[in-house]
């Protein structure tokens, strides 16, 4: 009986062995909690495909969960991660459009700080030939939260007006391109380090909230009329604000409350003052100013697989076009996951952070 020749792909999973390494939240807390372990490396099952990983993701509801303010996720120890890129290890039992040792990004919903994950197969996608490991893993959750923002929720249409709250992080940087895709105007609010650069991206106008009354900055900028699309992942008492900012028919959409964390560690006053400070939006109000208010939280989509898949695929033919551009901020090592948590905390990020294996 002939001997199968093994492919470099086959070599990396033989390298796996039995065991895996992984970063998990040991508990809630600072940056400090989390903590490198390995385990046995499991098998996928009918339906999955387990990737060998080469980057992962970093997102602000990693933070959240390290610092028990995402009611979503798993009790520690958990392992964080939403989405991951790398090559195909194995595949499980049964049909499937995957191949071993393509090069794919997932998304995958808790899990990814790690050097392998097992995903559904529907949430694995190839990766065109112009991205690399760090520029795919960058993609998944920003893009798609951007583009569920902009495309399905406020129905952005050439011409109109956008104002991107944080316009410097990964969803910032993905709302911007996909609005000057749709030829929209752009507004963003950032710190003023970060200027330069979102110009270089095509922003129109970008505005310190540090310094600046973004309300009033916003009147000027628009004449007085208001934007027609705010993307506000802040929450608290700014939702407020962004929706004095609407124009008629003007559409707010809500996907975060960043505002809840000041520091490294959990403030518990900070966090309960950000939530009380929450809007409730009365229907009759929204019906005599005309205007709408959206929430998204693409943790709570993960069943709408088909329509997920068909957003991902089109955002990867853009990619593949030229037409997007993944921003990479900056890489740290799978083990010092604590150091990208702190950077993207202290909000020096312009684009997104990435842990590499």
């Amino acid at each position: 009986m002939p001997t199968r020749r093994l492919s470099i792909y086959d070599a990396q999973s033989l390298s796996v062995g039995e065991r895996m390494r992984e970063v998990v939240i040991t508990h809630h807390g600072g940056p400090d909690v989390l903590e490198e372990r390995q385990r046995l490396t499991p098998d996928p099952a009918s339906g999955e495909v387990r990737i060998r990983v080469k980057a992962c993701g970093v997102n602000f509801a990693d933070v959240l969960a390290r610092m028990d303010l995402f009611p979503d996720a798993p009790k520690p120890p958990m392992v964080p991660g939403y989405e991951v890129s790398g090559y195909v290890d194995a595949i499980g039992p049964g049909p499937t459009r995957h191949e071993m040792g393509r090069h794919v990004v997932a998304l995958t919903r808790f899990g990814g700080y790690a050097d392998c994950v097992i995903v559904p197969a529907e949430f694995v996608w190839g990766v065109p030939q112009n991205l690399s490991h760090n520029e795919a893993a960058s993609i998944p959750v920003n893009y798609l939260t951007a583009s569920v923002a902009l495309y399905r929720m406020a129905g952005l249409k050439s011409g109109e007006w956008v104002l991107i709250h944080g316009a410097g992080g990964g969803v910032g940087i993905a709302a911007i391109q996909l609005s000057r895709l749709r030829r929209a105007t752009v507004v963003g609010t950032a710190s003023a380090a970060k200027h330069n650069a979102l110009r270089s991206l095509g922003i129109d106008h970008v505005i310190d909230y540090r310094t600046a009354d973004v309300e009033a900055e916003v009147a000027r900028i628009t004449n007085g009329r208001g934007v027609d699309v705010v993307l506000d992942p802040l929450g608290g008492e700014n939702l407020i604000k962004s929706y004095r900012m609407l124009a008629p028919l003007g559409r707010l959409v809500s996907y975060g409350a960043q505002d809840m964390v000041g520091g490294q560690h959990r403030i518990v006053v900070r966090s309960l003052h950000t939530l009380w400070q929450m809007p409730r939006f009365n229907p009759v109000d929204l019906m005599n100013d005309n205007k709408g208010v959206f929430g998204l939280n693409l943790g709570h989509l993960w069943e709408e697989r088909r329509f997920l898949s068909g957003a991902m695929e089109a955002l990867l033919t853009d990619f593949a076009g030229g037409r997007l551009k993944a921003v990479v901020s900056k890489t740290f090592p799978l083990g010092r996951a604590a150091d990208a948590h702190r950077f993207l905390q202290d909000r020096a990020n312009v684009g997104k952070v990435v842990l590499t294996v």
